[in-house]
């Protein structure tokens, strides 16, 4: 009696996989640059009172999970380059891992700092008037490329669960 055939492995190409994540620190930068360059001047008694996004809480949040998710995106990236150019992993087994796990983290973490930027938005849309809209249309614009990036974070986290090893 033969043994059953093993189960097919899918594999992802590691180009596919390096071409998900610079898409995914195209979409950080941008909304990095879009959100910490977002300000809005508000005018009482003659005197102009100039606030950015970094004065509320919930976008310093978004620029600081922006800001990690680069830096460990642009580490993967790297391994990534060098996996492909070689064909060697860095790091073996225990890469696999931390990729798996690393990604796991990061892109959960980029959905929370989307989600706060898009409360934000909404309670201050909720409590002012219209003449801040181009404000916090620019935040939402910022907060949506985020959530952009972590779309194709998980999309790289799926990847790198196919890369974990199998084990019976």
């Amino acid at each position: 009696m033969a043994p059953p055939p093993l189960p097919s492995t899918t594999i992802v190409p590691p180009f596919v996989s390096l071409i998900v994540r610079v898409v995914t620190l195209i979409f950080l930068l941008i909304s990095l640059i879009v959100i910490a360059t977002n300000s809005y001047t508000i005018t009482v008694s003659f005197i102009d009172i100039k606030t950015k996004s970094t004065d509320f809480y919930a976008y310093r949040y978004l620029i600081s999970t922006v800001v990690i998710g680069m830096a460990y995106t642009l580490l993967q990236t790297a391994f990534s380059i060098f996996f492909v150019t070689t064909g060697n992993r860095l790091g073996g087994e225990g890469f696999c891992l931390l990729d798996f796990y690393g990604d796991k983290f990061i892109s959960y973490f980029l959905a929370t700092g989307a989600a706060a930027s898009f409360a934000m938005t909404e309670e201050l849309r909720r409590l002012s008037n219209s003449d801040i809209d181009k404000f916090l249309n620019t935040s939402n614009a910022a907060a949506s490329l985020c959530l952009f990036g972590f779309f194709f974070s998980a999309a790289s986290s799926i990847f790198s669960s196919y890369n974990l090893p199998k084990r019976a």
